[in-house]
């Protein structure tokens, strides 16, 4: 047992791309590379690109499973693959012969994700398509992601793309393309795929987090900007648990406020520490536009001005953070008690 969690890699989680199933969002996307196999003139690299977190990887291990299942598309109308499936099964495995992976490697030793894909972890495609696939059907390499190249394996990776074998597949998935190697962008059909719609997002999250709370998921789709993967960063984050403590207290007594702020002590709790205020800012000024209905939402509005003034303060001056959750807590603790009692029950 020690073993397996010595060599545990914190991405492998029940939500990883290999494993789902579904794809919301992206449907012109499949059609596209649906109609390039029924064509039989699939190239061979397709450069999917995107902000990160909106399905990119997702997509990919899609069209890898449809490959594997139906090699000259079988007049299919759609890229999904039966979970059940031999194929579907060892690719959530990681274990199908006629798949391969590019990625930064995971130092067990350490227990940490390597900053970069290694060379020779490029140079592992020209082995893989060496081989001849099961069935004489397609080989597929993932490169998720290549921003994570460095220059001696963007270069391994362009040998392959300039000199493809037979029924073999790149699918690079890139969150900033403007960064890649010329020559590797020059070899690929360019996929831009889109931010989700808010339904869609919120689709996802209940599908990986069912158990979280409706409001919650709310808040992090709306603020992930169309972006499944940071909504789950902002719900599984301190800063959102913080938030969450915030939410469950009826009043923001000083000890509340104390006990809110201290989820933000540690040096590295920066990134915690922007979540929980972005949370926060978003909260206020939900709750000033529902008040202002009423005609009373002026305190609000100016708590709200107040709190994002002074973390945009502290985050340029380096103050403490702590002291700056429990000073934007007092703002809005004064702005709501400005309310009527009425409306400010339906918050608390």
């Amino acid at each position: 047992m020690k073993a397996a969690e010595d060599n545990f890699d914190p991405r492998d989680t029940a939500w990883h791309p290999r494993r789902r199933a579904t794809l919301y969002g992206h449907g012109a996307a499949e059609a596209r590379l649906l109609q390039a196999v029924r064509s039989g003139k699939l190239h061979h690299a397709w450069l999917v690109t995107g902000p990160r977190g909106i399905g990119k990887a997702t997509l990919a291990y899609r069209f890898a499973r449809f490959l594997m299942q139906f090699p000259d598309g079988g007049g299919r109308q759609s890229l999904q693959v039966a979970p059940e499936a031999a194929c579907a099964r060892q690719i959530a495995a990681s274990s199908h012969p006629d798949l391969l992976v590019i990625e930064r490697a995971h130092d067990a030793k350490n227990k940490r994700v390597k900053n970069e894909i290694a060379v020779d972890d490029a140079r592992l495609a020209g082995n893989f398509f060496a081989l001849t696939a099961g069935a004489g059907g397609w080989r597929v390499a993932i490169v998720d992601a290549a921003d994570d190249l460095n220059g001696e394996s963007a270069n391994a990776l362009l040998k392959i793309l300039e000199e493809p074998p037979p029924k073999s597949v790149f699918l690079v998935v890139a969150h900033r393309p403007g960064t890649l190697l010329r020559t590797i962008r020059s070899r690929c059909i360019h996929m831009e795929l889109a931010p989700l719609n808010f339904e869609d997002t919120m689709r996802v999250l209940r599908e990986v987090s069912p158990a979280e709370d409706e409001e919650q998921l709310r808040r992090a789709a709306e603020l992930s900007g169309g972006s499944p993967g940071r909504a789950l960063e902002l719900l599984e984050s301190r800063g959102a648990q913080a938030f969450g403590t915030f939410l469950a207290k009826p009043k923001l007594t000083p000890a509340a406020r104390i006990e809110i702020a201290n989820y933000f002590s540690g040096r590295d709790s920066g990134a915690d520490f922007g979540i929980f205020c972005d949370l926060l800012i978003a909260w206020t000024a939900a709750r000033a536009r529902e008040a202002g209905l009423t005609g009373g939402g002026a305190s609000l509005a100016r708590a709200h001005d107040g709190i994002a003034h002074s973390i945009r303060e502290a985050n340029a001056l380096n103050l403490d953070r702590r002291q700056t959750v429990v000073e934007a807590l007092t703002l809005l603790d004064e702005a709501l008690g400005a309310c009527s009692a009425k409306v400010h029950a339906r918050w608390r």
